[in-house]
């Protein structure tokens, strides 16, 4: 966090609906009636499967019979039944095929033909007895029964829903909505069933609490339809880089902005979602003053004027060893402890002056300065102390991401807070790493979790509608979290998006699996990195390259059939990344085939198309709020690990070493990759994510073991090399395992070591020999090959060129001329000493106009024509023994000339 670079919206605003007037015991806010009653569908003879509703509910049993969905349904509700409930039973009936839908307030005089459809009060109460279902009575707050079934065994049968209160009955037709069928017309039939469900926890929702682009007015309105769909009652308004929320924070909002917020806010009241309004002045307040006390209540009094009942008061992401004002110092001291104690001042006061005071206000919240972790501090002490009891404490973890959370976690957290927890938890949040998206599934979080919790609420992307499918599983988690199944929830969650389109989701799979790696979920790409495993050992090629088709189709079926047309313009860079990246990854697979035939023409044609795919793959760019433009990441470690060791194939075939690979055990930030070490650019470099602990390592493998030259480690950013390894060792290894030194180095941003003649190894490191609080950046790894053939002749090369690149054991680089060849002229290539070549191999740059040459080889101390250099590829056996030397002699004029690689093999 020392470090510059985007930060995770680090900490942030949940918000609670728990109309609480005290504080309650820790356990309270998720009692459970009776024991976890798992999920089931009774399997019972004759009983069709009841369809699978999401969240999963706490208890589902298949009954025997059935329901009939006739043209004319009869709904009786109360006259004050909840109207958003009522509105999303009628949808659902209407897109089930149902034509004609009669409102009565009692069952009395309705047609025995038709459905009965009751939606609370004591019609549903006696429904439910006659299904032989238990009533919603005893559940917590937003629990419900629903039951469909036809008790007598005729007729069209009953829908009963009954929620605890509103909130209930709204969440029981929500799951009704997803047990009826899609249909353009009546008669379809319905498995009976009986569903009792409740939530683990009170809170769950989800906090626009990021920094960069805010989403739009349009897009959280689509939001707030979303969580009502999934039983999520929380969204906080908390983005980072409204003004009016921190730098501005005193400043009333314009008329058009309030009005735009009291929008969405009605639009959470429709769809029993609590909107927690998130004020945060801690970039400038003075605790003390009372000017800024009045300005903050002020503040909040124009967002309650609009309807916003829920209130929090963010201090994340600023100094507390620092005062906005010297009032501050002379009322509280210095320290952290005196900031832990201003802060309970200021939240108190607004506590009690302003959340007391408003009828129906639910518990002030707040995020702590401190809000990563559990350790015992001066100011987590005096928030203890000093906070008024009922004010709820946000935290995120052990960590500001937090790869996993647990009870005993929650439990300290309770215990060193000495408030009610509501989790900000940062996932599925992508601010810290704008290049890829996060589309894997809610993970890490222990069963119970959410009992101990006042609540749980997910941190999105700046990609609102691609945050969809994460935070579907949150939401699946967090209403039942004993019969959470990330994977199933995930499965569900790509299911839905697709609209139940096979085709859809099939597409639509394989592009998240290709966006699965989180802090949370560290494997990316599972499914397609399984299947390129496979393929590695069984030698099969088709399953791969059905797989790597999928891929490549992906992004034109998503955007000609996915139903959610946001989706497609978040994640447009990425799908266009995917898609030339399943065509590279085709091409690499024909390259492996290719090589492994000993079709050397065709695999060098496939070897240069490949690299043309892979730079198309690397271009999509997202561009940010202030307009920079990010390179997008998709299967990072899968995809180009493939096609990098599909040319190591090739390479191999071939007989020359190819690119020394970077590598490290370090993360990566951003686009900085590994392979920057390695790429002869010293303006380019890789980049860490982190400080540097002990053993912590970067280094290369040079792809075969072979004799080692000067090592040169150029380490620090360009003109700021302080991110370099403070203590650390040079070593060397032929395996990987067994590792022997070279040179120890202390405070060196340039380290350069010569092996003893004749050394040899595979893989060369430095290796930190103490943890560190910087990061790590390398601009270049070399390491010198004594043995490599030695190329003299010309033309000279071009600007930035070398004759080298003609014959330094990588295809992927070339040598290009300055200028054309002149009569006389000649590239010579020369083996290192000890080989004994026999053929000669000559790749030019497919498609480029070379100078015409022919080819010579020395035998025995002569010189003599064997052949001449036909297309891109040539390969030569002379009669008569190894080569001695070869040479191209150059027909005078035509372009300059180019050479990809001169093999000697």
């Amino acid at each position: 966090m020392h470090h510059p670079r985007p930060t995770a919206a680090y900490a942030g605003l949940t918000a609670l609906a728990l109309a609480l007037t005290g504080l309650a015991p820790a356990g309270a806010f998720a009692a459970r009636p009776g024991a976890t009653t798992p999920t089931s569908l009774s399997a019972t003879s004759g009983a069709s499967t009841a369809p699978s509703i999401t969240p999963t509910p706490q208890s589902q049993q298949a009954r025997r019979d059935h329901i009939s969905l006739t043209p004319s349904v009869t709904l009786v509700a109360a006259e004050d039944a909840d109207a958003p409930a009522l509105e999303t039973v009628r949808a659902a009936l209407r897109a089930a095929g149902v034509q004609r839908i009669v409102r009565r307030t009692t069952p009395e005089g309705a047609p025995r033909g038709n459905l009965t459809v009751a939606v609370g009060g004591a019609a549903a109460t006696a429904a439910l007895a006659r299904l032989g279902a238990r009533s919603a009575d005893g559940l917590p707050a937003e629990g419900y029964a629903l039951a469909l079934g036809a008790p007598s065994g005729t007729g069209p049968g009953e829908v009963v829903l009954a929620g605890v209160d509103a909130t209930g009955t709204y969440y029981a037709a929500q799951s009704l909505r997803q047990l009826l069928p899609h249909r353009q017309a009546p008669g379809a039939r319905v498995a009976g069933t009986v569903v009792r469900d409740w939530p683990a926890t009170a809170l769950r929702g989800v906090i626009e609490g990021f920094y960069g682009t805010p989403w739009s007015d349009q897009a959280r309105l689509d939001q707030l339809d979303f969580y009502g769909e999934h039983k999520m009652n929380t969204y906080v308004y908390s983005p980072k880089d409204d003004p009016y929320l921190r730098d501005k924070w005193r400043d009333p909002y314009p008329d058009d902005q309030l009005a735009a917020i009291g929008k969405l806010v009605d639009r959470a009241r429709d769809r029993h979602v609590d909107f927690t309004y998130a004020l945060s002045p801690g970039l400038s307040v003075c605790y003390s003053s009372e000017e800024d006390v009045k300005a903050l209540t002020a503040k909040l009094q124009t967002l309650w004027d609009i309807g916003v009942r829920t209130f929090a008061v963010p201090l994340d992401d600023i100094s507390y060893t620092k005062w906005n004002c010297d009032a501050d110092e002379a009322k509280f001291g210095t320290g952290g402890g005196a900031a832990g104690a201003a802060q309970a001042y200021l939240l108190n006061r607004v506590n009690q002056e302003f959340i007391a005071t408003h009828q129906g206000a639910r518990p002030l919240e707040m995020v702590p300065t401190e809000y990563y972790d559990v350790k015992a501090t001066p100011y987590k002490a005096a928030l203890k102390e000093k906070l008024d009891d009922n004010v709820v404490v946000e935290w995120t973890g052990v960590g500001v991401i937090a790869p996993t959370m647990t009870v005993d976690q929650a439990k300290a957290a309770r215990e060193v807070f000495g408030h009610p927890i509501l989790t900000w938890d940062n996932y599925p949040v992508n601010d810290y790493v704008t290049d890829r998206l996060l589309l894997g599934p809610f993970t890490g979080r222990q069963q119970g979790l959410p009992e101990q919790l006042a609540g749980v609420t997910a941190n999105p992307m700046i990609q609102p509608a691609a945050s969809k499918i994460a935070l579907s599983t949150v939401a699946d988690y967090t209403w039942n979290d004993g019969a959470y199944d990330a994977d199933r929830s995930w499965t569900a969650a790509l299911h839905e998006m697709a609209g139940g389109d096979a085709r859809t989701e099939r597409a639509l799979r394989a592009f998240a699996d290709v966006e699965y790696g989180s802090d949370l979920n560290p494997q990316q790409a599972p499914e397609l990195n399984a299947a390129i495993e496979e393929f590695w050992k069984s030698g099969r090629s088709a399953p791969l390259d059905a797989a790597f088709r999928t891929l490549q189709q992906a992004p034109a079926v998503l955007r000609d059939r996915l139903p959610d047309k946001g989706f497609l313009t978040d994640s447009a860079p990425w799908l266009e990344a995917t898609g030339r990246w399943g065509t590279a990854a085709r091409t690499a697979l024909r390259l492996v085939a290719a090589s492994r035939s000993g079709d050397g023409a065709s695999a060098w044609r496939l070897r240069q198309e490949l690299a043309e795919q892979v730079s198309a793959a690397k271009a999509p760019v997202y561009t940010d709020m202030n307009g920079k433009k990010i390179p997008v990441v998709v299967g990072d470690g899968v995809l180009d690990t493939f096609v990098a060791d599909a040319a190591a194939v090739h390479d191999k075939a071939l007989g020359v070493a190819g690119h020394a690979e970077g590598v490290t055990n370090l993360g990566t930030y951003q686009a900085h990759s590994p392979a920057l070490m390695t790429d002869g650019d010293e303006t380019t470099y890789f980049w860490s994510d982190g400080a540097a602990d002990k053993d912590d390592h970067v280094g290369v493998d040079l792809g075969r073991v072979r004799e080692l030259g000067r090592v040169t480690v150029a380490m620090g950013r360009p003109g700021d090399t302080g991110d370099h390894l403070k203590q650390g060792v040079l070593e060397y290894s032929a395996d990987g395992r067994d590792w022997h030194t070279l040179e120890t180095f202390t405070d060196q941003a340039e380290v350069s070591a010569d092996p003893p003649a004749g050394t040899t190894a595979r893989y060369v490191r430095a290796r930190a020999t103490a943890a560190q609080d910087e990061w790590v950046a390398v601009r270049e790894f070399q390491v010198a090959d004594p043995g490599a053939a030695k190329v003299t002749g010309g033309p000279g090369a071009s600007a930035g060129g070398s004759l080298a690149e003609a014959a330094d054991g990588d295809p992927a680089t070339r040598w290009t001329a300055a200028r054309a060849a002149q009569p006389g002229e000649y590239l010579q290539v020369t083996p290192g000493a000890g080989a004994r070549p026999h053929t000669v191999t000559v790749l030019r740059p497919s498609g480029a106009k070379g100078a015409s040459a022919t080819v010579e080889v020395s035998q025995g101390g002569r010189w003599h024509a064997v052949g001449r250099l036909t297309g891109d590829y040539t390969r030569i056996r002379p009669a008569g023994g190894a080569l001695g030397a070869v040479r191209l002699v150059w027909s005078a004029g035509g372009p300059a000339p180019q050479i990809a690689e001169v093999v000697l093999d």
